[in-house]
């Protein structure tokens, strides 16, 4: 079947991708832009005249993707949406983002804002301007990547469009937002700056620190030690700075959560650690690790805050850290 389809489109001078990228029902090549639109059209004339019900998806100048009219990105989140509305969990807002031809599908399913990013490709600015230019819910974004997207989570008051990591100050910054995710995400930028010393270190903000954890709490070090809570605010007091002027970073990836009572929620991401260190060959080598995260939250009554219950840890294969006694919370 392969040889044979190859065979036909020989002369449209584009060639298969590799076996990774076909699957059942998407035959995919690599094309180059000069013979796209040539191309494009010449093949589905073929395709019509063969009784095929097919679609054909071009994508960063050099792909193109044959798929059943009923697959796609924009059937998948149809679909997606409809599952959300059949249980009973209809999102507040949604919003599409995309950067190539094969998001196009993305911006065509009604009450989805949606975003083309400042870099996206040509094929999908041209698509917008043929299909979508009139459309107030899609925007071309003036920057790139994801600036672009937090660009239109401002543009159309879907939440705050603050990454935090550019607050400076949570304190100080109010946003309209109180989740559990977003509470282990601030944590863990303070706890980065807190061990580079780039906050103020007070007898006022230990205490705030030391009224987020549960004194009866307990934290499971990945290594599988346990230690009481209150023992964590006490290593941070002692870890305030030690990172300071090095290469350090902390970041999580994989947030998800979870309500499990009325006031109780579990949260689990993957929390990463990078620095640089010394190697063999007197060069700055980063060293990554990770663990496997999950925290019980509760929140406090009669305020819009939360309290660290219990903190879970586990080391992901291939990246723990050597010494396992610099790693903490």
């Amino acid at each position: 079947m392969k040889n044979n389809n190859h065979t036909e489109v020989k002369n449209f001078m584009f060639v298969f991708q590799s076996d990774t990228e076909q699957r059942p029902h998407k035959v995919s090549f690599f094309l180059e832009k000069t013979y796209s639109l040539e191309v494009i059209k010449g093949l589905s004339e073929r395709l019509d005249k063969r009784g095929l019900d097919v679609k054909i998806i071009y994508s960063n100048g050099t792909a193109l993707d044959v798929l059943p009219k009923g697959a796609g990105k924009g059937q998948a989140l149809a679909y997606l949406l409809k599952k959300f509305e059949a249980n009973g969990r209809i999102p507040l807002n949604s919003l599409a983002c995309g950067d190539s031809g094969n998001d196009a599908e993305l911006f065509t399913i009604p009450d989805v804002y949606g975003v083309m990013v400042s870099n996206a490709q040509e094929e999908l600015l041209q698509w917008h301007a043929e299909n979508a230019k009139n459309n107030p819910n899609i925007i071309h974004s003036t920057e790139r990547c994801a600036s672009g997207i937090i660009q239109a989570i401002g543009k159309f008051s879907l939440g705050p469009n603050v990454s935090p990591r550019d607050i400076r100050d949570f304190r100080k910054f109010r946003v309209n937002i109180f989740s559990p995710g977003h509470e282990v995400v601030k944590f863990y930028l303070f706890y980065e700056r807190w061990r580079h010393a780039e906050v103020e270190k007070s007898d006022q903000l230990m205490q705030h620190l030391k009224s987020s954890f549960y004194s009866l709490g307990t934290f499971v070090h990945p290594s599988g030690t346990e230690q009481p809570m209150n023992s964590c605010t006490d290593m941070m007091e002692r870890l305030y700075g030690d990172k300071q002027g090095k290469q350090y970073c902390v970041w999580l990836d994989r947030v998800s959560t979870a309500q499990i009572g009325s006031d109780a929620w579990l949260v689990k991401f993957d929390k990463w650690e990078s620095t640089d260190e010394i190697c063999l060959i007197l060069v700055s080598c980063e060293k990554r690790q990770c663990c496997l995260t999950t925290v019980l939250l509760a929140t406090k009554q009669a305020e819009e805050a939360f309290t660290w219950m219990h903190i879970h840890q586990t080391w992901l294969d291939g990246l723990e850290a050597k010494d396992q006694t610099i790693w903490f919370l």
